[in-house]
């Protein structure tokens, strides 16, 4: 197993974004060679090669607006100083090159099974993403099963539990996360009175922002397997931002 590829699956495991760079083909004189591997990460750092030199820096920087863009393809590079696609040198030849980019799947976290969770974790597993169900004790003011939980900027957390207590205590631990969707079921006078508490501790007016309560589009449907897809509903047009907030959502959000 080559360097990138041995660096890719750690990065993969580790549910951290990478971008493969693989060379397809190579015409005329070039350093490169067909199957060459470089993996590009984050932070900036690139494992493997493609035949080092000026070849190598342009393709880092193709494989770093990957990452960016999220859109994978071909691109052509001419070694040449001059023309099309050059980049500058004089070998010559022409180098094309395949970059894809792996991201961990977005991360839908239930906190309180029953019902609703059955369906959603089902439906939610179906459309991509990877569930995490996690049960807490009824009637905790903390929630140490969640706290196990890592929360990033790509999750979402469903808070369903049996109790308003657990909730309560679910969001305060949600909030502090960068999830950009935290949603809590319940009627719209319990989701009132608990942000309201909230907003009492100075939770910032932003971080409640992130919260959509009472939870799920208004689909109108009243099983469990209806709610089930207002949910997942409202957070597929969250995570995609089509601006839920103000056309739906806020005609029943507390604001």
């Amino acid at each position: 197993m080559s360097d990138a590829i041995r660096e890719l699956a750690q990065a993969i495991q580790n549910k951290r974004p990478a971008a493969l760079a693989t060379i397809v083909d190579v015409k005329g004189a070039s350093p490169a060679k067909v199957g060459a591997q470089l993996v590009m990460l984050p932070d900036g750092e690139a494992v493997g090669t493609v035949g080092g030199g000026k070849l190598e820096s342009e393709i880092i920087k193709i494989a770093g607006q990957v990452l960016e863009t999220k859109t994978n393809g071909l691109h052509h590079l001419a070694l040449r100083e001059e023309g099309p696609d050059s980049i500058g040198t004089l070998c010559g030849g022409e180098v094309t090159v395949f970059v894809q980019a792996y991201f961990p799947l977005p991360r839908l976290v239930i906190v309180g099974g029953g019902h609703i969770g059955r369906p959603l974790k089902v439906m939610g597993e179906a459309a991509g993403f990877e569930v995490v169900v996690v049960d807490v004790a009824a009637g905790k003011d903390q929630v140490p099963e969640l706290e196990q939980v890592t929360l990033t900027d790509d999750s979402y957390v469903v808070l369903i539990t049996t109790d308003h207590i657990s909730d309560e205590a679910a969001l305060r631990f949600s909030i502090k996360s960068p999830a950009p969707y935290i949603g809590m079921i319940g009627s719209l006078a319990k989701c009132k009175s608990i942000l309201e508490h909230l907003r009492a501790d100075g939770i910032p007016e932003g971080d409640l922002d992130r919260v959509y309560a009472p939870i799920g589009l208004d689909l109108g449907g009243t099983s469990p397997q209806e709610i089930a897809v207002a949910i997942l509903a409202e957070i597929i047009a969250c995570r995609q931002k089509k601006g839920i907030k103000e056309r739906i959502v806020k005609t029943r959000r507390i604001g």
